[in-house]
């Protein structure tokens, strides 16, 4: 497969790149200005400017074939168009259309500038639902594309900016004239090893640039754009492996013994026996695979993936523990001052009365020092854990970005667990990377309870080893969800479950109310539920301008009891852990991500009581109503998350890579899962021979001229 087939002597990519789109025909400075308005400057931009759709001339539904209540997708000639205002001062133009089997009414409110762009005579491609409107087809704000007199049996259909002034044809005509500047005497060269592509059986660079733009048939064009989207992936793929590998090289890491050093005391195996509970399978696989890493001389790089309450701290312990053992540090690496705490005192507890060897004492041992380092701490406190961090003294810090800050210096750090690590900066996540003075890199675990697709955990954490927390522990009290209109008997579940002793949350979208959005606010839910239907119970308010000193006050009141209700924002997302709180009430549900509501809901079911939550209000769109029927469905956060990559698509979960743009202009993580897992393969038998990519010096130029070294410095640090 990794064969150095010599290359055609055609055009490289770069040299695309390199070229302007003001070498060709017809784009003067005005045109040059509006392809530059919507990303394109260069020719290898333009070639990668695909068309957002096709029209079949062979098999295009005609207007005597659109259904009443149905989508559709015609070719019409522009016959009359008649802008006005309404009653209510509202622009409104009618155009109205027809083809060869009936008319068609299309209706547009408040977009006036559709006089200008839709001129009779014209030939432009509608999609939208079609209507039956006094006895006429009607579609109403359809989606429009103009293209011109374009002829053929597939027409392709481009992105078009009414505000930049471009068009589908003039796109069409551009990509025309390069692909007959660049097919015709050279052609592209193509760097995907022959093994690769006749493994495949992809169609060659220079047919597949054509055929997306230029298809003689749908079949042609879906090869093409199979051929493409590998290309995209494994460009990603190949950065991620190689910066991995590059990493592991170059880095001194630590070889953490496998049990106790010097027969002093294995702290791993007593933190287990001392749990009080057997681990799931999920939780050895994982703890193995860990240990697996942590007994080789390359730094760890792994992400650990587990649904809220699956036992990743157990794992994060044991981790940290792994370290401790053969006498370095642990540091656990938190993003707010209140998840920190909450660990903390979690830590703190499951390893109390634990010893560790220290020939200084006359015991010849010491109990297991854990410490806690915010931007809280005193300076007292803070000189002290400095002190004694130095000198080996604290075996694990845990803390929030204040262990990063200039002046905490550990004596020997072994292992970093950095939980819900996405909330963390690149250069944060780093930074902890770069603490020991002997230059040995320490062991990184990065956490998450936000569950995402495997695709997606391959290219957005590609250069990251993954492990799953796939199952539950036992007792885990099931979470029994309702998507709910009326209110009415939602206070009155909470207010059973009150006088049963338990606690709630009820969670809004805002903190303050809203003119423009619809939604109920924390400030109004809690002057309405204190003065109404809940008057008689014990209610706080917590949300993102709460003072410090109020919040702790109000978090501590609900923590021991003392509140039943706790109305508040998305800042209990993560990190508080009430076991006797039994009742979510989301407010405005549909205002929330699917990844957002399963995390809220996963705030109750923590203790030994069944736990409900409850989705309250409309969906108003048929994502939204997706999205909540699943999490009625399911408490599985991995079918949940690929549900949200379902209807949300790509942007998002790329955007965890907090970069601007989208690498994927063609690619879709939903829909090419198995190009995903197969560029995965393909990158790691092209470079993980070790020579980094020196067989394919055009592949690695592609590399770096896709994703930049700034890109490949982000994805190492990532």
């Amino acid at each position: 497969m990794a064969d150095p087939t010599p290359l055609d002597e055609g055009i490289t990519l770069r040299e695309l790149a390199s070229r302007s789109v003001t070498d060709l025909n017809g784009v003067g400075e005005v045109k040059a200005k509006a392809l530059a308005d919507v990303g394109v400057g260069s020719i290898l931009d333009l070639l990668g400017f695909y068309p957002r759709r096709y029209l079949d001339r062979s098999r295009e539904a005609t207007v005597a074939q659109l259904e009443p209540g149905s989508e559709g997708m015609v070719l019409v000639r522009i016959d009359r168009v008649i802008a006005r205002r309404t009653r209510k001062g509202r622009s409104l133009v009618e155009v109205r259309a027809s083809d060869e089997t009936g008319r068609l009414r299309l209706t547009f409110f408040n977009q006036p500038w559709r006089e200008r762009q839709l001129l009779e005579g014209m030939q432009a491609v509608v999609f939208g639902k079609a209507d039956d409107y006094q006895g006429a087809l009607q579609m109403v704000g359809p989606v429009v594309d103009l293209i011109g007199d374009r002829t053929g049996r597939i027409v392709a259909v481009y992105p078009q900016s009414e505000t930049a002034g471009l068009h589908s044809w003039d796109v069409d005509s551009f990509v025309g004239e390069a692909l007959r500047r660049t097919m015709a005497v050279r052609g592209l060269s193509d760097p995907v090893p022959r093994g690769v592509r006749d493994r495949f059986r992809f169609m060659d660079r220079s047919d597949a640039y054509r055929a997306i733009h230029r298809p003689e048939s749908m079949a042609e064009m879906a090869e093409a754009r199979r051929r493409l989207v590998f290309d995209e992936l494994l460009r990603i793929q190949m950065a991620l492996v190689r910066r991995k590998l590059e990493l592991e090289r170059t880095s001194v890491g630590i070889v953490h013994p496998a049990g106790p050093v010097d027969g002093g005391t294995d702290v791993v195996a007593d933190f287990h026996d001392r749990l009080g509970f057997e681990l799931t399978g999920a939780q050895r696989r994982t703890i193995d695979e860990i240990a697996g890493d942590l007994s080789r001389p390359g730094p760890m790089h792994r992400l650990l993936q587990g649904d809220v309450g699956s036992g990743k701290t157990v794992v994060a312990v044991t981790a940290l523990l792994t370290a401790v053992r053969g006498g370095r540090q642990g540091a656990f690496m938190a993003p707010t001052e209140v998840l920190a705490e909450q660990h903390h005192l979690g830590v703190a507890e499951l390893l109390d009365g634990m010893t560790v060897p220290d020939s200084a004492t006359l015991l010849g041992h010491r109990p297991l020092k854990v410490d806690l380092l915010t931007n809280r701490t005193t300076a007292a406190e803070r000189r002290r854990i400095a002190s004694q961090l130095v000198a080996g003294g604290v075996d694990v810090l845990i803390g929030t970005h204040a262990l990063i800050q200039e002046g905490v210096e550990f004596g020997s750090l072994g292992v970093v667990v950095i939980d819900e690590q996405h909330r963390f900066g690149v250069e944060q996540r780093a930074a902890l990377r770069e603490k020991n003075r002997d230059g040995t890199a320490p062991d990184v675990l990065v956490m998450t309870a936000t569950p995402i697709p495997r695709t997606a955990a391959m290219t957005v954490y590609g250069d990251l080893d993954v492990s799953v927390l796939d199952e539950m522990p036992p007792g885990r009290t099931p979470i029994n969800t309702a998507w709910v209109a009326d209110e009415k008997e939602v206070w009155q579940a909470v207010r059973d479950e009150v006088a049963a002793g338990r606690q709630a949350y009820v969670v809004c979208p805002l903190i303050d109310e809203s003119d423009s959005l619809q939604v109920r606010s924390a400030e109004e839910a809690f002057a309405e539920l204190s003065t109404g239907v809940l008057s008689d119970l014990r209610i706080g308010l917590l949300h993102g301008r709460v003072g410090r000193a109020d919040k702790e006050e109000t978090m501590r009141l609900f923590r021991f009891g003392e509140l039943d209700v706790l109305v508040a924002t998305t800042v209990i997302e993560v990190g508080v852990d009430v076991p006797n709180a039994t009742v979510m009430v989301v407010l405005d549900a549909a205002r929330f991500g699917i990844a957002q509501l399963h995390q809220l809901r996963g705030r109750v079911g923590r203790g030994a009581h069944i736990s409900r939550c409850f989705l309250v209000g409309e969906a108003p769109t048929p994502d939204a109503e997706e999205r909540l029927k699943a999490l009625v469905r399911t408490t599985d956060g991995f079918e949940l998350a690929e549900v949200d990559l379902d209807l949300r698509g790509e942007g998002t979960i790329m955007g965890e890579r907090q970069k601007g743009r989208n690498d994927l202009r063609l690619a879709s993580l939903r829909r090419d899962r198995e190009w995903v897992e197969a560029a995965r393969e393909v990158a790691l038998s092209l470079v993980a021979d070790g020579s980094g990519l020196e067989a394919h010096p055009e592949l690695a130029d592609e590399v770096d001229l896709f994703l930049g070294a700034d890109e490949s410095a982000f994805l190492l640090k990532s």
